[in-house]
């Protein structure tokens, strides 16, 4: 379905030399150096990192294991926060106006919709069913999911975007990216979730029950990354999904925010295993399972600010470090230009 090369690393010693003789001892930026040579290998114009057009994709859906209680709000709240984003009042697009960062909406099959132009609409369904006694979707809702959300990338790529952040609404999706993180990575539950927007204990207890119900109930069927979204996934983790791949088969760079999104990150990464080279992982969320999840994918978030927010927030609170690695790479002087004598 997606057709990803690898990061064509010919030119990696040449840039890791530019990187080296800036006008700095080597390694003193320390992680900006290493997010510079990605850029330069994955959006290279003329010798230069370029970013062109930065936009936040949020992916809005609803789960229907919500209905069990497992987060302090209802369902009803994502349609409530579609709309604060729409109007601009969420900390998304706090950040996004900030940091000059475009966004776009889409609802991915929240349980109450909207009309309205500014909003992107593709729904898969009105919610998932719950997970804990049914499959969350059909796996041909998994496959049309994945291609949504590619056309979305598809669509914002070819008008010059070239830097894209995913982030995500949607009211118990901690306990879909909870149970995707346990069926993959082979984890117990426990290890795996947590309170997300706050939960008290009986509420976290209910919760873990429920997912370690769901493994035992759709094991057999939970042996390929679309068997694990159909089983357990939610519609904006799907489409993002789609997003992400399409980003990557395109050479775009993927700025993946927290937990959420990271869940869809690694779903990626096992549909095709070369994504990992164009994504930027920007934030390591206050949530315990996306440290654990960030570990297990050998990545290195830029930010730890102990957000737990989703959204897209911490990805759109990275660009500047993007912005910054551009910067040294392309107009920081080397030792010689700037006539500096080293030993």
């Amino acid at each position: 379905m997606f057709e990803i090369k690898p990061l064509d690393r010919s030119k990696e010693e040449t840039i890791q030399n530019k990187i080296d003789q800036k006008s700095k001892p080597p390694g003193a930026l320390g992680m900006l150096e290493s997010l510079a040579k990605q850029l330069a290998l994955i959006i290279p114009v003329d010798d230069k990192i370029i970013i062109s057009q930065p936009t936040m994709l949020v992916f809005a859906g609803d789960h229907g294991i919500a209905e069990e209680g497992v987060s302090i709000a209802p369902s009803e709240v994502t349609q409530q926060m579609v709309m604060n984003f729409l109007n601009g009042g969420a900390a998304i697009n706090c950040f996004c106006r900030s940091n000059e960062m475009a966004i776009e909406v889409i609802d991915a099959g929240i349980l109450l919709p909207i009309e309205d132009s500014r909003l992107t609409i593709q729904s898969l369904g009105k919610s998932t069913n719950n997970f804990s006694q049914q499959a969350a979707m059909s796996v041909e809702a998994v496959e049309e999911g994945l291609l949504l959300g590619a056309a979305v990338a598809k669509k914002n790529i070819e008008q010059g975007v070239n830097v894209l952040g995913f982030g995500e609404m949607g009211i118990a999706n901690t306990s879909s990216a909870s149970a995707i993180m346990a069926a993959i990575l082979n984890l117990p539950v426990s290890d795996c979730i947590g309170r997300g927007t706050g939960i008290n204990d009986q509420a976290m207890h209910k919760k873990r029950s429920l997912i370690e119900q769901a493994m035992t109930l759709h094991q057999k069927n939970m042996n390929t990354p679309i068997g694990i979204l159909a089983c357990v996934g939610g519609f904006e983790i799907v489409q993002m999904t789609g997003a992400m791949l399409k980003a990557a088969e395109r050479q775009c760079v993927i700025l993946v925010d927290g937990f959420i999104a990271t869940a869809a990150a690694l779903v990626a990464t096992k549909i095709n295993k070369n994504a990992t080279d164009y994504m930027v992982f920007c934030h390591q969320s206050n949530e315990k399972g996306h440290q654990l999840m960030l570990r297990h994918m050998n990545a290195k978030a830029l930010l730890s600010l102990d957000l737990r927010l989703g959204e897209g927030t911490g990805a759109a609170l990275a660009l500047p470090l993007l912005r910054a690695a551009a910067s040294f790479y392309n107009d920081m002087a080397s030792f010689e230009s700037a006539g500096i004598e080293t030993v």
